[in-house]
């Protein structure tokens, strides 16, 4: 979700996922084996009739029949039928590799009623810069600094894909506010915040990452000091009573 603060660079947030392994571009098996087999077919070295019967190798290659190794025979329509269908099979890969499959729907904080809501939702701008929209005013009380929180979020680039989710992950993500754990937008954003809110915070590129983040498998590259848009529900505040 969030990196560590932008003042301090030596402490890593736990908000802040690492990169995934960059996969390496491995050649299709499915290519690699036939033009394997196919090599093997074809080489000149191979023993053939034809060579036995004092023919060249062109005219090797280009015979009705051709018996490899040791007594075992095949004929050239059966080779061609082969070749084809091996083709096809790769064609077939190729296509569902490159068609691909439909981008993975993320569970959201904020669905398809909620975006339309959001239009008549009157905005609010700090003095930092930092805006936000509050889509439900939670009850409770706010979070004093220093205080752990527990909170599901969802951080967003501003096309709305997806780059971190604690509803991926199965668990809200408790830190300590205020303290510079998180990026310092989501800081602000949540120190306004009630127990039982959900906001929207639209944080400037100064307030959110500013070494970026790389991109990885199913994960959005986010630029080094480009906005971020985050969805946040503040759960509870741990230790804090709800009076």
């Amino acid at each position: 979700m969030a990196a560590a603060a932008a003042s301090s660079s030596a402490s890593a947030s736990p908000l802040l996922l690492p990169s995934g392994p960059r996969r390496a571009s491995a050649s299709r098996p499915w290519l690699r084996g036939g033009g394997a087999s196919r090599s093997r077919a074809l080489s000149s070295d191979a023993p053939c009739c034809c060579k036995a019967g004092g023919g060249s190798a062109a005219q090797c290659g280009a015979a009705d029949g051709f018996t490899i190794g040791s007594g075992s025979s095949s004929t050239r329509r059966g080779l061609l039928g082969v070749a084809i269908g091996a083709s096809a099979l790769g064609l077939a890969a190729f296509d569902a590799v490159a068609a691909g499959l439909p981008p993975e729907e993320k569970p959201k904080l904020c669905d398809a009623a909620c975006e339309s809501e959001l239009e008549n939702i009157p905005m609010v701008t700090t003095e930092s810069g930092l805006q936000y929209k509050d889509i439900k005013v939670g009850q409770g009380p706010s979070p004093p600094i220093g205080f752990q929180v527990a909170a599901n979020y969802v951080a967003m680039v501003p096309n709305g894909q997806v780059f971190d989710s604690s509803l991926e992950k199965g668990q809200p993500y408790i830190f300590r506010v205020g303290s510079g754990q998180v990026i310092q937008g989501l800081d602000e954003g949540i120190l306004s915040m009630k127990v039982g809110g959900l906001r929207r915070l639209y944080i400037p590129g100064p307030l959110a990452f500013p070494k970026g983040l790389t991109s990885a498998p199913g994960r959005p590259r986010v630029p080094p000091s480009s906005p971020v848009v985050f969805d946040v529900n503040l759960l509870y505040i741990p230790g804090l009573d709800d009076d």
